[in-house]
């Protein structure tokens, strides 16, 4: 089997990408060779494995090699993040929307010539729902949740949702969609993501230093560890087409908690002050982006598929401590 992960490089898809090769299976089948696709270099403890094959470049610019190449499986996670999509509209619309489509076709050509449908992954977002005044937003949105983007990143994720949908109607792939939730809590400094505090408020106070939630402690949010957000992709991509129902976004699981609540659990596993490195300050921009995202979430499809959410984020946290277990300066905030 030869695999595609474009987004490779990044923390999700780095992750995938050890999850397989570790297995070194998929869906029942070996994996040969795995490319991963993204602006920056992969980890090297990923290059260091012969199966690994590097990319580097915008995914729009590669699209046009990809239509020679025999992948049996895609998992495409590669996208602007939110805040860009805000910032820089062009950036969105060629990140998000034309390498999508530019995939899908390089795809779509492959079918044309003879070649098997590839079975493709892609990382929707819980994004893709909002309040809109002709359609309330309820408290937990469900698999069948009509969505209602009020953000550009979510209204590409929805768009590309819906592209996929066709192009497997069509027959020129086997796409799934899968909405993932806020994966928390990632390592690294803060990226342009305006869910990105949603990790920096856990993260930087474990590694000693300050941080600011800018957002009030009752907002509450789905979230999903690294681990259970991996899996889910993954038991996605493995899904007999029946048992994905139909051609349709599902929701991966979440664990739905306020801002409070994972303070609270940081106190809980780190001690109190740990817990006092964060500090509440307004950022009336992000606020608003986040006002106009789901409190909660349900996962009804997923868990046919044996999908479960953490139920504590006390877990959610302990796992990132153990991650972290042979990099000690992410953790230099904690007592031993």
């Amino acid at each position: 089997m030869r695999l595609l992960i474009t987004g490779g490089a990044g923390f999700v898809g780095a992750r995938l990408a050890r999850t397989l090769l570790a297995s070194g299976t998929l869906a029942g089948r070996a994996i040969e060779s795995l490319v991963l696709a993204d602006q920056a270099p992969a980890p090297a403890d990923l290059m260091a494995d012969p199966r690994v094959a590097s990319r580097v470049e915008p995914l729009l610019a590669s699209c046009e090699a990809l239509r020679d190449e025999p992948f049996d499986g895609v998992f495409h996670l590669a996208s602007a993040v939110s805040g860009e999509c805000e910032t820089d509209f062009e950036l969105g619309l060629r990140s998000n929307l034309d390498s999508t489509r530019s995939l899908l076709d390089a795809l779509r050509h492959r079918v044309q010539r003879g070649a098997a449908p590839a079975r493709l992954v892609f990382s929707s977002s819980v994004a893709v729902f909002g309040p809109d005044p002709a359609l309330p937003l309820p408290a937990v949105v469900a698999d069948d949740t009509l969505p209602a983007p009020q953000t550009s990143y979510g209204t590409h994720k929805l768009i590309c949702e819906h592209l996929l949908a066709d192009y497997t109607r069509k027959g020129y792939i086997d796409g799934r969609a899968a909405r993932l939730m806020t994966v928390t809590v990632r390592p690294g400094r803060p990226n342009a993501a305006a869910s990105s505090f949603f990790s920096g408020i856990i993260r930087e106070p474990l590694a000693g230093e300050q941080a600011i939630c800018p957002v009030s402690a009752d907002v509450s949010h789905p979230v999903s560890s690294p681990q259970r957000t991996v899996e889910g992709l993954i038991r996605v991509y493995e899904a007999s087409r029946e048992a994905f129902q139909g051609r349709s976004a599902l929701n991966l699981p979440a664990l739905n908690v306020t801002v409070q609540q994972m303070l609270d659990a940081l106190e809980a596993v780190a001690g109190p002050q740990v817990r006092s490195r964060v500090r509440f300050e307004r950022d009336e921009r992000i606020a608003g982006i986040v006002a106009n995202w789901p409190r909660g979430a349900s996962a009804a499809r997923a868990a046919r598929l044996g999908l479960a959410p953490e139920t504590r984020f006390e877990d959610i946290i302990r796992q990132y401590i153990a991650d972290c277990a042979g990099t000690p300066a992410a953790l230099k905030g904690m007592k031993p």
